[in-house]
C-alpha cells in the first residue's frame, strides 16, 4: 500500500492537465451515453413516478463511471514510462476499440436493452456500463492527465445523463435508445483520431 501511494504522488506532480476541456466533456458524454441508453430503455417500462428510479441510476451509473476511470489511471501509471513512445497509439486504438463497440452493441435489439429491475441487477448494469471508462483511466494515465477533474466531469455527466434518460424513455420511445449509443461511440472514435493527428503532427 505504501509503495502504491509512493507511485501515485510521485506521478502526479509528473502530470499535467494537457487535454483541453472540450475534450474531456466531450468523452464524459460518450461514456455516460451507455448508461444513458440503459436508463432511457428502463424508463419505457415506468408509467409513473420516476423520480426514485431516476435518481437511483442516476447515483449508481454515475458512481461507477467515476470509480473506473481512477482504477485504470492507477493501473496505468506503472506502466506508463515503458509505453510513453507508444501513448497516442495506444489512447488511439483504445478509444476506437470502445467506439466501434458502442456503435456496434446499438443495433441489438431494443428488447435485450434492460428495465427496471433490482438493485443487484442495477449494480450489475453499473459495471457492465461502466468498463469502457475503465480503458478510458488508463489512457489519462499514459497521456499524462490529472485524474480528478475529469473522473468528477465524467461522474457528474454520467448522473445527470442518467436521470434525464429515464424521463426521456417514459416519453420518447426504443429507436432513440438504441441510437444515442452509436453517437456516443462516434465521438470516442473522433476524439482518438484527434489525439493521434495531434502526435503524429508533433513528431513531422
Amino acid at each position: 500500500m505504501g509503495f502504491l501511494f509512493s507511485l501515485t504522488r510521485s506521478a502526479w506532480y509528473n502530470l499535467s492537465p494537457i487535454m483541453p476541456i472540450t475534450e474531456i466533456v466531450l468523452i464524459a458524454l460518450g461514456l455516460s451515453m451507455d448508461a444513458f441508453a440503459v436508463s432511457v430503455a428502463a424508463g419505457l417500462s415506468l408509467q409513473r413516478n420516476c423520480f426514485p428510479h431516476a435518481l437511483q441510476r442516476g447515483v449508481v451509473f454515475g458512481s461507477f463511471q467515476a470509480v473506473m476511470p481512477v482504477l485504470g489511471w492507477l493501473g496505468g501509471l506503472g506502466f506508463r514510462p515503458i509505453l510513453e513512445p507508444l501513448d497516442h497509439w495506444i489512447a488511439f486504438g483504445l478509444l476506437a476499440i470502445i467506439g466501434l463497440h458502442m456503435i456496434f452493441s446499438s443495433w441489438k435489439s431494443a428488447d435485450s436493452a434492460k428495465h427496471a429491475g433490482g438493485f443487484v441487477q442495477l449494480i450489475v448494469l453499473g459495471i457492465a456500463t461502466s468498463i469502457d471508462a475503465l480503458a478510458i483511466g488508463l489512457t489519462f494515465a499514459l497521456l499524462g492527465v490529472r485524474i480528478l477533474f475529469p473522473v468528477l466531469v465524467i461522474g457528474a455527466t454520467t448522473f445527470f445523463m442518467s436521470f434525464g434518460g429515464v424521463y426521456l424513455g417514459q416519453r420518447v420511445g426504443r429507436l432513440f435508445a438504441r441510437r444515442i449509443e452509436a453517437i456516443g461511440g462516434l465521438i470516442l472514435i473522433l476524439i482518438g483520431i484527434r489525439i493521434l493527428v495531434k502526435h503524429l503532427a508533433a513528431g513531422i
